[in-house]
């Protein structure tokens, strides 16, 4: 039983380490604040912030959506030295579940940006951006990493910052540090300090949430079940106006700990299936996985010991708890020791061995560090009787030199001479070596250009020479052959006219029919050779008419447009156009989708699209090995027009395609 209740403090502490989100109560409400910002005419800073603050809302729900704001964000930030420093916190917002390298060194570059900013709202960045790039660190560094750059950077810019609530969260996240280090009664102090102060700063908030349940936990692995019973009441009043919260999860978490230490484990059990759940969810993944070995735990008091032994198994197949060597070791051991309640030896003494390995790796570990600490010491005693020696030797060598020093004195200026001399000569043919290899690179350089503007100057022939043809075909199709096709067709109804006995006929009838969609199947070929639409009202108009003209009864087209500016050069705007009809014509032709959403905005002097559908997909390494006349064309327009793209797709979830165009580039 001890064993279990030291596994499940290390468990838990890292989820109340994993729950950062800083989101209001009433989600909704503040979620639809967010949207009506970015939807109603705001200037640019408040888009951008709202578009942050959903990044964080969305990175654990739907990463693609967060991304999304994430780009959006930087786009409205661009002004703004202030949000263009913000975005890195974001951006280490975004990885922070999913990419711990990325998340911290983002996290570490937007402190150093936003120390120019001496403002409050700074500070408290500043303060968070600290804190979350110690729990990036935490594998490598420690827990005394974490409370070190708590206590001396985190809470410092929180007090700065003028935010008592801010310095009520870190003391929290002390509490469950300490906790995690079963230092249960110094938790306890922090934890009911964090709550005096939320109380009074911020009594209708997550944070509270937060310090309630951290004090459950505490007071629960004190086995002082009287005590967190009340914190467990007031977490459940704030959140039951709430019941779509993202903290439940964390509640129900709390309260299967609170069951458990009263050995009512039916209700405990009852708990940890909500919390599983809601934890499933919300794509809360660590603690899904705890949840699962909670629900170990009470099998095991109930003597189950099939379905422990499976869950058990289950954990480790997964991977998540068993991803930190201290949390493998104490699972190996319940596996040994729940194999061994079922009689089942030989599995017991295999998972008894893994034990032992991991056991041994981790007492290693630990073994080293005592042996460099004793190295150390030992070096440090050995270099100061060195350095005693060295001084004696120093004094009787410092007496010689005296002696020497009149006599060597002359010949030490020859040599300086020398050396002089020779250095100077070094340097004059490292000099001429440095501007020859300079020279070399200016030419390949040279060459270099010279080949990508003959490059950029035959895409511009060729592209130039498909739209004189494309006119040139539309032209002869619509003046010519569309003429013809009409004159047959008006001679055709003149003769049915007079003569009255076959103007009713049905042959003729089906005849002046086909002809009619003829001629408007030739002209809908000309229009897509040569867009009049684009010509006549510009890029925004001919997008929109290109959009509803793809739409169809079981295709709908979401057509979104942002400061589309109408001074880009004309044969930027068609190149433009002619891209996004490939795009459209690839998704019909391939994607089998039933929805697009096609957005377009410009900031200055980059053009932004992203091509979204919901069909069918498909593996983008095929990319790699197989490419179309479409993708070909694609790259030759986004190449010519000095601009970059990137491709998304999953079998089965549909293709993300996002491209970026510098509208003056020249061919």
């Amino acid at each position: 039983m001890k064993k279990i209740y030291l596994l499940l403090i290390c468990l838990l502490g890292m989820n109340n380490m994993f729950a950062q989100q800083q989101i209001p109560l009433n989600e909704h409400r503040y979620l639809d604040s967010l949207d009506q910002v970015l939807r109603q005419q705001h200037p640019d800073t408040a888009k951008a912030n709202a578009s942050f603050l959903l990044v964080d809302y969305w990175k654990f729900k739907d990463t693609v959506k967060s991304k999304n704001y994430l780009r959006n964000g930087r786009q409205f930030a661009a002004k703004s030295p202030y949000l263009k420093a913000l975005y890195y916190f974001y951006e280490g917002q975004y990885y922070f579940n999913r990419d711990t390298k990325r998340a911290s060194a983002a996290f570490k570059k937007a402190e150093e940006m936003l120390s120019a900013f001496p403002t409050k709202k700074a500070y408290g960045n500043r303060a968070a951006a600290w804190f979350n790039y110690a729990l990036m660190n935490k594998d490598k560094k420690g827990y005394e990493f974490i409370i070190s750059i708590t206590l001396d950077k985190a809470i410092p810019n929180a007090l700065k910052a003028g935010n008592m609530a801010m310095v009520a969260h870190y003391y929290t996240q002390l509490s469950t540090i300490l906790m995690n280090n079963y230092q249960f009664a110094k938790a306890g102090l922090y934890v009911q300090k964090a709550i005096g102060i939320l109380e009074k700063e911020s009594p209708k908030s997550a944070t509270l949430v937060f310090a309630y349940l951290s004090g459950v936990s505490i007071y629960c692995y004190e086995n002082k079940a009287p005590k967190a019973k009340p914190l467990l009441n007031k977490a459940l009043a704030l959140l039951k106006p709430y019941p779509e919260s993202l903290n439940y999860p964390l509640y129900y978490y709390n309260e299967v700990l609170y069951y458990s230490t009263i050995n009512d484990l039916n209700h405990a059990l009852l708990s940890t299936e909500k919390g599983i759940v809601l934890a499933k969810k919300y794509n809360q993944k660590q603690l899904f996985q705890q949840f699962i070995f909670r629900r170990y735990t009470i099998y095991s008091q109930q003597k189950s010991y099939e379905k422990a032994r499976q869950l058990l198994l289950d954990i480790v197949k997964e991977g998540t708890l068993v991803a930190d060597i201290n949390d493998r070791a104490a699972i190996y051991a319940e596996l040994a020791k729940t194999n061994q309640s079922l009689e089942d030896y030989k599995e017991a003494f295999q998972w008894q061995k893994r034990y032992s390995a991991v056991a041994d790796s981790i007492h290693n570990s630990q073994t080293k560090v005592k042996i460099n600490e004793l190295e150390t010491k030992y070096q440090t005693a050995q270099n100061r009787q060195k350095i005693a020696v060295l001084q004696a030797q120093n004094k009787q060598t410092i007496l010689t030199a005296k002696n020497q020093r009149l006599n060597s004195w002359l010949l030490a200026m020859g040599c300086v001479c020398l050396i002089i001399v020779l250095g100077f000569v070094i340097l004059t043919a490292k000099k001429n070596r440095r501007l020859a290899a300079q020279k070399e690179i200016n030419f390949k350089q040279q060459l270099k250009e010279v080949e990508q503007q003959q490059q950029l100057h035959i895409a511009k022939a060729m592209l130039d020479g498909e739209e004189h043809e494309r006119e040139r075909v539309a032209r002869d199709l619509h003046d010519g052959l569309g003429g013809m096709l009409a004159g047959v067709k008006i001679g055709l109804s003149g003769w049915s006219n007079n003569n009255a006995g076959i103007s009713g006929d049905k042959d003729l009838y089906r005849i002046i029919t086909q002809l009619d969609n003829s001629v408007g199947e030739l002209r809908r070929i000309a229009r897509n050779m040569v867009p009049e639409t684009l010509l006549k009202f510009g890029l925004e108009v001919a997008l929109k008419d290109l959009s509803e003209f793809y739409m169809q009864d079981d295709l709908q087209v979401d057509f979104q447009a942002y400061n589309i500016e109408k001074d880009i050069a004309l044969t930027v705007q068609l190149n433009i156009y002619r891209i996004i009809q490939e795009l459209f014509s690839n998704a019909i032709r391939h994607a089998c989708a039933s929805h697009i959403m096609l957005q377009c905005s410009q900031n200055e002097n980059i053009f932004f699209i992203t091509f979204e559908d919901d069909g069918c997909g498909f593996d983008t390494a095929i990319l790699t090995t197989k490419k179309g006349m479409g993708l070909n064309n694609l790259k030759t327009r986004i190449a010519f027009l000095k601009g970059q793209f990137e491709i998304q797709s999953l079998v089965n979830e549909g293709t993300t395609i996002n491209i970026e165009i510098n509208t003056n580039a020249e061919g």
